[in-house]
């Protein structure tokens, strides 16, 4: 069958998604976005294709829901569960499957369980499925390491270090990680979510822990600013000596089992771009890149999935419950059966 698709949020990821979608062979029946400057207007140019496509940007959801009547909403709109929930359950309430880049219902049972009991509740009545995931929560920091176990024999510790160079990103990226900010200034607005640094350390660990079978006794999350040590400046911020030029963050989690699983991310102006998994056993093994492009990698990541989750079974589903995937040529034609 052809696969009909929405977007719900035309963001910069979000458009990037639509944009894979399209190449992918998936027809884009609706978007939705709340930007004054997007609605009304041909999504074909807002994403940057080069042509119309017909398909005109909405603020209201339930009409374009209601008229596309999708296989499947491409959802990027939030980082947070507790206020993107009413957007994901309006989608599932339209028998839609949903694919959503929010990174903390990649496992939401760490953080919102009673969130995450009723949208598993609510897929099942409608025969929708929910899956969250993209590079990071998704794949590089809990998909490819769990993958990486399957050669050993035995496990002591899985560590996995991810460095970006911020200056390199976009700049929702940069503002998220607070470049420019007076320290003091940092820590007041990410502990207002104001801004946000990383979001899916614990959630990384428990889809770790889920997909090896061990049992986390805690887990442990902090994240602290990178100081300019001089003038630095990007295209998008000015960053003085003393004020935040980046972010460093950890991850712990600790597991009954006596298996210790570590997630660091560094994102900082002239950081290297690597990423590296040890995980030492029996045999010990060490995997290192030179880096993963984030924004174009977790549209990828979204829009390859989308067999997986028509197959998939109704509820709320982590990137474990699903198929092996895999990069896809074309999507046009997908088997249910």
């Amino acid at each position: 069958m052809n696969v009909e698709a929405v977007l719900y949020g035309v963001g910069f990821i979000g458009a990037l998604i639509g944009k894979v979608a399209i190449r992918k062979g998936i027809e884009i029946k609706g978007a939705i976005d709340i930007d004054p400057r997007k609605i009304g207007k041909d999504l074909g140019e807002v994403i940057g294709i080069g042509e119309k496509i017909g398909v005109r940007i909405s603020k209201d959801p339930e009409e374009v829901l209601s008229k596309a009547k999708p296989d499947v909403v491409f959802h990027a709109t939030g980082s947070f569960l507790d206020k993107v929930y009413p957007q994901i359950v309006r989608i599932i309430k339209h028998n839609a499957k949903v694919i959503s880049t929010c990174e903390t219902l990649a496992y939401p049972y760490y953080r919102y369980p009673e969130l995450a009991e009723l949208i598993d509740i609510y897929a099942k009545a409608h025969n929708s499925s929910v899956l969250s995931c993209g590079v990071n929560p998704g794949f590089i920091m809990d998909l490819l390491p769990s993958i990486m176990t399957l050669s050993l024999i035995d496990i002591k510790s899985i560590k996995i270090t991810r460095s970006l160079n911020a200056a390199k990103r976009r700049f929702s990226f940069q503002k998220k990680i607070g470049l420019g900010l007076k320290p003091e200034e940092w820590r007041e607005m990410l502990n207002q979510r104001i801004i946000s640094g990383h979001v899916g350390y614990a959630e990384s660990i428990c889809l770790i822990a889920s997909m090896l079978g061990i049992k986390l006794e805690r887990i442990e999350e902090r994240q602290e600013p990178i100081l300019a040590e001089r003038d630095y400046s990007t295209r998008y911020f000015k960053i003085k000596e003393g004020n935040v030029v980046g972010i460093k963050g950890v991850g712990k989690g600790y597991c009954k089992e006596g298996i210790d699983i570590e997630i660091n991310l560094i994102a900082s102006v002239s950081a290297e771009d690597y990423e590296e998994i040890t995980i030492l056993g029996e045999p010990t093994t060490r995997w290192r890149s030179n880096g993963t492009p984030g924004d174009l990698a977790t549209a990828a990541v979204v829009v390859n999935v989308v067999p997986n989750i028509l197959e998939a079974q109704p509820g709320l589903l982590t990137i474990k419950d699903i198929k092996v995937p895999s990069w896809k040529n074309r999507l046009y034609v997908v088997s249910t059966s």
